[in-house]
């Protein structure tokens, strides 16, 4: 079982990642809410514990542009900003649960180890359901991948980020200015304008599926039928 931990406090991240280990756990560790998203996608674990108040990123904000992004990994979010506001609105965001810091460690495992009892439930439930698609475009949360009629994409990280990010609105535009900020999270030297360039080379990658990327002049960029 695979778990996640983006915590600040290297004392508390220590603590949390020997104690998960000794029962059994993999544990990946991130302090930093810039660089988190990018832990995230690179090994998608089975339960993430998020801090909120973190550097760089907020840990809401980390929350946010994950689910956006599509991906669907069990939250927990453990944090000593314990009012009922912020539960309330981390619960909205997407997290799956919320335990104000100082926990038993007991407690937490328990939590954790029910969220993957149920998101296994669940996915035996979803295997029964075929899963939506666009023009037969699928984007796999658990792999990160995007299948076209079952078949896997070849696509770089970012161009596979961007489609991922238009599947989600399929026939809607997205800003440039989001997409680029989902795209470009782990890189701060980035500029705005290189996300024409991945939109280019994604655009290629697309013709003869029956699906093109049309680009709205001052709205952004949109997943259309190719008819």
């Amino acid at each position: 079982m695979k778990l996640l931990v983006i915590e600040d406090n290297l004392a508390m991240q220590t603590t949390l990642q020997r104690s998960f280990e000794r029962r059994g756990f993999q544990v990946s560790t991130c302090a930093d809410g810039e660089r988190a998203l990018s832990r995230w996608r690179a090994s998608v674990p089975d339960v993430v514990l998020l801090d909120l108040s973190m550097p760089g990123r907020d840990g809401l904000e980390v929350l946010s542009e994950a689910r956006a992004e599509g991906l669907n990994t069990p939250v927990i979010i453990i944090t000593a900003r314990g009012t009922l506001g912020d539960r309330i609105l981390g619960l909205n965001i997407g997290a799956d649960d919320y335990l104000p810091k100082p926990f038993d460690l007991d407690e937490l495992e328990a939590r954790v180890r029910a969220l993957v009892r149920r998101r296994g439930s669940a996915a035996s439930a979803e295997e029964r359901i075929e899963a939506p698609a666009f023009c037969g475009l699928r984007f796999d949360a658990e792999s990160g991948a995007v299948y076209h009629h079952g078949q896997a994409l070849d696509l770089a990280p970012r161009e596979a980020a961007l489609l991922r990010a238009l599947l989600a609105k399929p026939g809607q535009a997205v800003a440039k200015e989001r997409l680029f900020d989902l795209v470009f999270a782990d890189a701060s030297e980035a500029l705005p304008d290189a996300i024409e360039v991945v939109a280019y080379r994604l655009r290629k990658k697309l013709a003869g599926s029956g699906t093109k990327l049309a680009t709205l002049r001052g709205l952004g960029y949109l997943l259309q039928a190719d008819e």
